[in-house]
């Protein structure tokens, strides 16, 4: 039998599938539904809705009542969540709800499920905990994409048969994880109490200000810079828009072991200033992207995918890191469920970016992206030292 900690990673890895099998979908809803670009974002956004509160509400029940309490119940909710998007092939207001099921699945799971992976790997070294948790779910994240978008468009039922894959593997972690040990002891104090490390100005000024921008530069890579090109791939469109979630996504796991080097040195601050940097650059490709055409703007979108997926997994990867050594055990799931809500903020930026870009332009909206995500960075750090300075 595997152990436990891979066991456990088999079901992040499933739920993590779920949420992103949706990125390649855009151009497949948009010729059989009619869907707008702006429809479609918005639906992509609509899994917060069931995240946000999921992680906030399932934290505070993982850290009182266990962890296996959350992630066992948290399958069956991935498997109706296909199930809804299936059925929004034929109405398609079913599709907003199918993702905020899909939220609701990875908000039970992200938080419980990464204080539960520290616990089960507390024999491995420092920080393995938060790596295993942020490979199995940028694993996830990416393979969903890839192959959501590889079915949708050389296999017949584009609307169908990658929520099936899905489903499939949903169950099989179901199996793989109903036996895993729930290894923390339960919490006897229920009452509820505001969580310690949220005052701390190394959360509050020196992990807040930029972790919207984890997901905020993913979702920038396969969301909004794909229907860009669109029209110059045409019959590939669809695989190429998987082909960038999961490069952008993979990317994100694969660069896990040097951010394993930065978040052992100054709380993480190295790994984050070289994600920042990445992310710029990254944003420096998506403006080539918005003056180009034809080919050179689809080998920039590669070149985009590659350092915005690096920014983003440096980021996780260093925030996890950090989050797991400023909070006590009796609030680590809660704490990680923060984080995921603000890493989760960046959803919304694609849907920001396609409300300005038809009056400011593409290029504008991505040089504006990396001058925010630079002052989010130097206001935090700034304002962190001198609360620190002054205690």
């Amino acid at each position: 039998m595997f152990p436990p900690w891979v066991r456990l990673a088999a079901a992040l890895f499933a739920v993590s599938w779920g949420a992103n099998q949706f990125a390649p979908m855009q151009l497949v809803y948009r010729e059989h539904l009619g869907l707008g670009n702006g429809s479609f974002t918005a639906m992509l956004a609509s899994y917060v809705v069931g995240l946000v509160p999921a992680l906030l509400y399932f934290g505070r029940v993982s850290d009182r009542f266990g962890r296996r309490a959350v992630i066992r119940p948290m399958i069956p909710v991935g498997i109706v969540s296909s199930l809804v998007l299936i059925a929004g092939a034929a109405v398609p207001d079913l599709l907003y709800l199918g993702r905020v099921l899909a939220g609701l699945a990875s908000g039970m799971a992200f938080g419980a499920g990464t204080a539960w992976m520290k616990e089960l790997s507390s024999t491995a070294p420092a920080g393995a905990g938060a790596r295993r948790a942020a490979v199995s779910l940028s694993a996830g994240f990416g393979c969903g994409a890839l192959f959501a978008g590889v079915i949708a468009q050389w296999l017949p039922a584009p609307e169908l048969l990658p929520y099936l894959v899905h489903i499939a593997l949903m169950l099989g972690a179901l199996a793989l994880v109903w036996a895993v040990p729930d290894v923390r002891v339960r919490a006897t104090d229920l009452t509820a109490k505001p969580l310690s490390v949220l005052a701390t100005p190394q959360f509050r000024w020196g992990i807040a200000p930029w972790a919207p921008w984890v997901f905020g530069v993913a979702t920038v890579s396969f969301a909004t810079l794909p229907p860009l090109v669109s029209e110059s791939l045409r019959s590939t469109s669809v695989a190429f828009t998987g082909l960038v979630a999961a490069l952008t996504l993979i990317t994100g796991a694969v660069i896990q072991p040097w951010a394993k080097r930065w978040s052992q040195l100054d709380e993480a601050a190295a790994g984050i200033r070289v994600g920042i940097a990445l992310g710029v650059l990254g944003f420096g490709a998506a403006t080539v992207v918005a003056y180009t055409g034809g080919a050179l703007s689809v080998a920039a979108i590669v070149v985009a995918a590659f350092l915005l997926g690096s920014c983003y997994g440096i980021l996780l990867g260093s925030g996890l890191a950090s989050v797991e050594k400023l909070a006590p055990p009796n609030e680590l799931a809660q704490t990680v469920a923060v984080f995921y809500c603000l890493i989760y903020i960046g959803f919304a930026v694609p849907f920001v970016i396609s409300l300005l870009a038809p009056h400011l332009g593409y290029a504008t909206c991505f040089v504006g992206a990396a001058l925010l995500m630079l002052l989010c960075v130097a206001v935090g750090r700034k304002v962190k030292d001198r609360h620190l300075t002054h205690t």
